[in-house]
């Protein structure tokens, strides 16, 4: 099987290595860059790179207008690295379709987990895997989503979102749940994050947007 292509972009060569180490010990092929212009060349060089792993501090381009570049043209998945542990900078990264935000000084073997996680849902291998809901189709393996038959563009999290209320139909799920369960580990930032998520995929749902309710102290349903 060939191996999946992953981007690092970090101005520190150190930080370059000690990451691609880790990756390539579990059998992903990593390419590196820099800064954010080099990134987004090799990015669209490339074009089969499952992931980025993308620092905010960085020369010529930083992380912010990288992910713009990259989003404006992919939704590959993005994991942000960043010294920072600002509230308004985690918000800004999941506004631009960042799908982790990991501060810095972290552990390797977490962000592997994080990577592989990410990997698992998005090359998912058998039949596809159909979820339908009041008129909503989700293709899980092909990563679409219909509504009475007209296609629905998301965000990667977005739809990772929706897959997992539509998976737990009628249940009450709390926000932390929720974000442990769609991020897929222990997520410690500010549980708002995920009423701006869902904020955004009821407003793309449109009419069925509703089907989500809001369980006042406690988080969401998804009633159809």
């Amino acid at each position: 099987m060939e191996r999946l292509k992953i981007l690092v972009v970090d101005d520190e060569a150190r930080m370059r290595k000690l990451v691609k180490d880790f990756l390539v010990k579990s059998g992903y092929e990593v390419l590196e860059a820099g800064d954010g212009n080099k990134a987004v060349d090799i990015f669209f060089e490339e074009k089969d790179i499952a992931l980025v792993i993308l620092d905010v501090m960085m020369p010529v381009m930083d992380g912010w207008e990288t992910c713009r570049e990259i989003r404006s043209y992919s939704k590959v998945p993005i994991i942000m690295l960043t010294a920072k542990a600002d509230e308004k900078d985690e918000l800004l990264g999941f506004q631009l379709g960042v799908d982790e935000y990991i501060s810095k000084p972290f552990s390797p073997k977490i962000l592997v987990a994080r990577v592989e996680a990410i990997m698992r849902r998005t090359n998912q291998l058998g039949e596809e895997t159909l979820l339908e809901a009041s008129g909503i189709v989700v293709n899980k393996n092909a990563h679409s989503v219909t509504i009475d038959g007209e296609a629905i563009d998301l965000s990667f999290k977005e739809f990772e979102l929706l897959v997992y209320f539509m998976e737990n139909k009628g249940i009450a799920l709390s926000r932390e749940k929720i974000l442990n369960s769609v991020w897929d580990y222990d997520y410690f930032g500010d549980a708002r994050t995920i009423d701006t998520h869902v904020k955004k995929l009821r407003s793309k749902l449109k009419g069925k947007g509703d089907a989500i309710k809001t369980i006042w102290g406690i988080g969401y349903k998804m009633e159809v």
